[in-house]
Parts: structure tokens; C-alpha cells; sequence
């Protein structure tokens, strides 16, 4: 097939909605895909005719204290934490019927998983940085967490 045809056949199918074409000629064939391999994006909504109403504001976080630093009124923890490295969701087994990760008592040591902590339907294992014995879990199953926040308290 000639190559000016090809290009007019390129230039006609950019000029025209059509998203494909494909020309036979004899033993000759092309195939010209105005998208390439992925299918074309379906344009989004169109918003509503109202606003959504504002949401309202939470009030400003102050800055956390020194990291290690407890609550008032509680005593600090002693042993070394183990933080949460993200904000998600916080599971302490693998499915709901499954035993937990670690439970009070248990010694671990670093690298094993302690927990998942669900973040954008994704599921992420946290592992240990050190070994030691498991002294408090401080988070409940389910329980939203933040980035940095304390889960296990380790002597």
C-alpha cells in the first residue's frame, strides 16, 4: 500500500469522530487506531447543578509534644514503640477469623509483622524494626490510625 494513502487515511480518520479503521487491498492490510491500545476516556459527569454544601472545619491540630511523651494523666510507656508508618485502618490478623499477628506476651523480633494497616484498599504488613516482648497493644482492632501514631509498646 503507498504511504500516501496511509497518511491520507490518517488524516481522514483524524478529521472524522471514527476511532478505528482498517483497509484491505489484496494481500495488503492496515489498521489505523486513533487511540492507540487503550480505549478512548469517557469524559467525566457533568457537575451538579448545586454545590455540595462546605464541609466543616476541624479545628487546627497543634503540634504533638515530644515524641515519647504521654497523654495527661497517663504514664508514659516504658519500652520502645512501635509506630504506625501511615494513616489507614489498623488490623491486628490477617482476615477476621484468623488469630492475631502478636498478642501480649509475645516475644518478637525484627522483621516479623505485627500488624496491616489498610490504606486506599490497599493492604500493607508492618513489621517490626527490633525484637523484645510484646508489654501493651494500644490500638483496637479496626481502629483508624495516624502517621506516627503509637501502636505496641516493646521491652
Amino acid at each position: 500500500m503507498d504511504i500516501r494513502k496511509i497518511k491520507k487515511l490518517i488524516e481522514m480518520l483524524e478529521a472524522s469522530g471514527i476511532a478505528e479503521l482498517e483497509i484491505t487491498e489484496g494481500e495488503e492490510s492496515v489498521r489505523i487506531n486513533r487511540y492507540g491500545q487503550m480505549p478512548p476516556m469517557i469524559p467525566p459527569p457533568a457537575p451538579y447543578p448545586m454545590p455540595y454544601p462546605a464541609a466543616p472545619q476541624a479545628p487546627a491540630a497543634t503540634p504533638a509534644p515530644a515524641a515519647e511523651a504521654a497523654p495527661a494523666g497517663k504514664p508514659a510507656p516504658d519500652g520502645k514503640l512501635i509506630r504506625s508508618p501511615m494513616v489507614g485502618t489498623f488490623y491486628n490478623a490477617p482476615a477476621p477469623d484468623a488469630d492475631p499477628f502478636i498478642k501480649l506476651g509475645d516475644d518478637i523480633k525484627a522483621g516479623d509483622t505485627v500488624c496491616i494497616i489498610e490504606a486506599m484498599k490497599m493492604f500493607n504488613r508492618i513489621e517490626a524494626d527490633f525484637g523484645g516482648k510484646v508489654v501493651e497493644i494500644l490500638v483496637e482492632n479496626g481502629q483508624p490510625v495516624e502517621y506516627d501514631e503509637p501502636l505496641f509498646v516493646v521491652k
